[in-house]
């Protein structure tokens, strides 16, 4: 619980640092061109108890992410923690949603669709989420 209101704090702090434009993009060779990564971090506890099954997390998904993106994504399991302020390491299993687009800064709207989806749908307070400058193609 404690991680989830960390992220909930860095979640408004990077929402608001988000509405910022990048630096300059990447000098990219062709075929590559310059792009975002938008990397969320789904924290899986809820709030009354237990954590997002593996069932809720692909019904979201398929839900609220893949109609926003349908283009591509990647989904990754990772190990989140956090400084409680007792100084406890609090640990939680998280989903990390990995999206690069090359509409920025139009994609916004969709991330936070996206992190409203969740939040509401599992009562979480936030998504940590994280953006920078890439060269991406296929």
């Amino acid at each position: 619980m404690p991680y989830r209101r960390l992220l909930g704090a860095t979640f408004v702090a990077l929402s608001l640092g988000a509405c910022a434009q990048p630096g300059a993009p990447p000098a990219c060779t062709a075929p590559l061109k310059p792009a975002l990564e938008v990397d969320l971090y789904f924290g899986r506890d809820k709030q009354g108890g237990g954590e997002v099954s593996e069932a809720e997390w692909a019904s979201f998904l398929s839900d609220a992410v893949t109609p926003r993106f349908p283009d591509g994504l990647s989904v990754l399991n990772v190990e989140g923690q956090a400084r409680e302020s007792s100084g406890g390491i609090a640990r939680e299993r998280t989903k990390l949603l990995v999206v690069v687009v090359f509409d920025a800064p139009a994609h916004r709207g969709r991330v936070r669709e996206i992190v409203q989806a969740y939040n509401g749908r599992f009562g979480q307070h936030g998504v940590f989420w994280s953006e920078h400058p890439v060269c991406a193609g296929s």
